[in-house]
């Protein structure tokens, strides 16, 4: 039987064969300190395999060129955010496992879907893409006909339910026939009233009602 002995020792090391174990074990350990004598070993590797427990999301804003600087904010086991590059796309990496909420958002945009749930679980998610629009900003322009008393302005009320209550609306009298309301909503429908002020600061009764239908 042959043996293959190892002996090393710090900063230098040499191989001896012997014939027996017998022979190996009797080499003089006084003679070298700090020895490590390995008798019958046999080379061996040890492969380890990692696998990754992080993942990756990503998705695509359309079209390109507003895609190029949307913000895309990240909430779940990670909280982060990103911005499109200048294809649309966008990426998180890193993720572990879990349930996340993915939202864009761009100044004078609306986006569809507006937010997106998305599950990791165990590998990369692609494919969580978003088209944005542009909104389109709304008024609402109001007229009526001149009060037959002598008046010196008017007050503009309105409100979201027909009949009201309403609201005034206008900062300081109208002396004009007309009025623009700029703080609409969409999807909303508006009822307006309007009332005469007299020199004496006497408010008259509401007009007739109008009601106006934010697309």
């Amino acid at each position: 039987m042959r043996f293959v002995c190892s002996v090393f020792r710090s900063g230098w090391g040499m191989l001896l064969k012997s014939s027996d174990l017998r022979k190996c074990r009797a080499l003089p350990l006084a003679a070298f300190p700090l020895i490590a004598l390995l008798c019958n070993c046999s080379s061996r590797t040890s492969q380890s395999s990692s696998t990754s427990d992080t993942f990756e999301l990503s998705g695509i804003v359309s079209p390109q060129s507003v895609g190029n600087g949307t913000k895309i904010a990240l909430n779940g086991p990670i909280t982060a955010s990103t911005m499109g590059n200048s294809s649309g796309t966008y990426s998180f990496t890193g993720l572990p496992n879990g349930a996340y909420v993915v939202t864009p958002s761009l100044s004078g945009y609306t986006f569809a879907p507006s937010v997106q749930n998305v599950s990791i679980n165990g590998s990369d998610v692609s494919g969580i893409d978003f088209t944005a629009s542009q909104e389109t900003s709304h008024s609402v322009q109001l007229t009526w006909h001149a009060s037959t008393s002598s008046v010196i302005g008017y007050n503009v009320y309105r409100s979201t339910t027909s009949g009201g209550p309403y609201v005034k609306i206008n900062a300081s009298l109208v002396t004009s026939l007309t009025y623009s309301d700029t703080a609409v909503v969409n999807s909303t429908t508006y009822y307006y009233v309007t009332t005469s002020v007299d020199s004496a600061g006497i408010e008259s009764v509401n007009s007739n009602q109008a009601a106006a239908t934010i697309p």
